[in-house]
Order: structure tokens, then sequence, then C-alpha cells
């Protein structure tokens, strides 16, 4: 059966599949880990995509469900169930870590900056770690937060909890005192995402093909904001690319 949100999920992976395309080394690396199964849990997901750069996939997830499901539906990455706070692997452990929108769901900035520590240490030396997290300086992302998370729960937009987040400045000063480099710096997603998400759920459930395709197409224009100086106003999620020192 089609999720009523399949529209949404196609627009949502094809942003971050075109972030890691221009960000992630060209030449597969050894090891990579993916730091929630999310995506991959209501769509496609990215790691069909990561699989062609990296040997060996690890797809992680705090929910054993989630990424005992998904490693059935994604039989060549192997799962983990792990908390990004505390993780089960040891010292340089990976090339690259892909983290999208995982750090955004705690209730403390301090417990964002405990897993970037995690992330750290994990990591190779000179490996990437391409990060997003929620943009708090974007007004869609400002009322959200005022609105009641019942009420967007309910309409679909907003279909798990989110918590705290930083700006980009705080962030790239966070990874600079936690032993990165920061290398690329700036704002996806910049359709506003209520009004798309609703629009994608009623075209997923009556529109035919063509008109779905025409509005993908229409609301990827919206990316080309990604240029401009008012990129972190329109932008919903904060995009780093860093390097371990």
């Amino acid at each position: 059966m089609t999720r009523p949100d399949q529209l949404w999920r196609k627009h949502s992976d094809s942003i971050n599949q075109s972030l890691l395309f221009r960000w992630l080394p060209k030449q597969p690396v050894g090891r990579l880990l993916k730091t929630d199964m999310f995506d991959e849990l209501v769509g496609e997901g990215l790691t069909p995509f990561l699989q062609a750069r990296g040997h060996s996939v690890i797809g992680m997830d705090l929910s054993f469900g989630n990424a005992h499901l998904t490693c059935r539906t994604q039989t060549s990455v192997c799962g983990a169930c792990a908390d990004v706070r505390d993780l089960p692997f040891g010292n340089e452990s990976f090339e690259v870590v892909v983290s999208n929108s995982t750090l955004d769901h705690f209730q403390t900035s301090d417990e964002i900056i405990v897993s970037l520590r995690e992330l750290h240490r994990v990591l190779r030396k000179d490996g990437q770690l391409i990060l997003t997290l929620d943009n708090p300086a974007n007004p869609i992302i400002a009322a959200r937060n005022v609105l009641p998370f019942k009420l967007l729960n309910r309409l679909g937009i907003l279909p798990y909890y989110v918590g705290a987040t930083c700006g980009p400045r705080r962030l790239q000063k966070w990874l600079r005192e936690i032993g990165f480099d920061v290398m690329d710096v700036t704002a996806v997603l910049h359709c506003p995402r209520i009004f798309a998400v609703l629009a994608a759920k009623i075209l997923c459930s009556f529109a035919n093909n063509s008109v779905q395709q025409r509005f993908l197409r229409w609301i990827q224009v919206f990316e080309n904001m990604s240029h401009w100086p008012t990129r972190y106003l329109t932008g919903h999620f904060i995009a780093v690319r860093a390097e371990k020192r």
C-alpha cells in the first residue's frame, strides 16, 4: 500500500542525496556510518546511494525495531541498535559518518555536544562528518516550535519529536572545539515545508504520476535559494561538512 507521505519522502531523499553527491569522497571509502534509519523506514532512504560510496555501510538506530526492520529490506546494510550519545564502536572505526537530522531530537544542547564528541571519536583522522540539524533561524521552524505538537503530528507535518538545535555559528564553534575543521556550511530544503507536505499528501492520494513528477520538479526549484544571501532564513536544515583533525 502506498504511504500518504511517499511523495514528500521522495523529495526529502532527493535533497539529501544531492548534498551527499557533492560532499562525499568520490572514491568509495572503507566503512561508513549512518546515525539513524528513519529515512529507510519511511521511504527508499539513502542507503542504496551510500552503498556506492562505502564498501561497508553500518546503519544504526536507537530503536531496535527500526534497525531490524530496515536491515530486512536493506540486506546489504549492517544494522546496529545504538545511541549516538554512547556509541558501541571502537576509536577511529569509520572514514565517513552521515548524520542527517539525528542530533536535533534531544532535549538539551549538551546532548548534541556529547554526540558530536562520540562521532569525532569513532572517525579516523581526516575522516568526514556530514551533518544536518534543524535550522532555528527559519521562520517555519520557529512557528513549528510554537504550535502544539499533537496538532502537527495529527496533520502528518511532524511525525516525530523534535528537540534542541543550534544555528550555523554555534555549530561550527562546537565542531572546532571538539577537533574538527569545518570544510563546508550551507542550508538545504528551502520549500515552505508545511504547505509542501500537505500538498504532497493530497497529490499522492489523488493525482496521477505525471502530476506528481511535475510537483517534485517544482519544489526542487526552491533549492536554488541555497545560493542566496538569505539561505539561512529559508533553509529548513543547516548542513555542515567537517573533517577530523
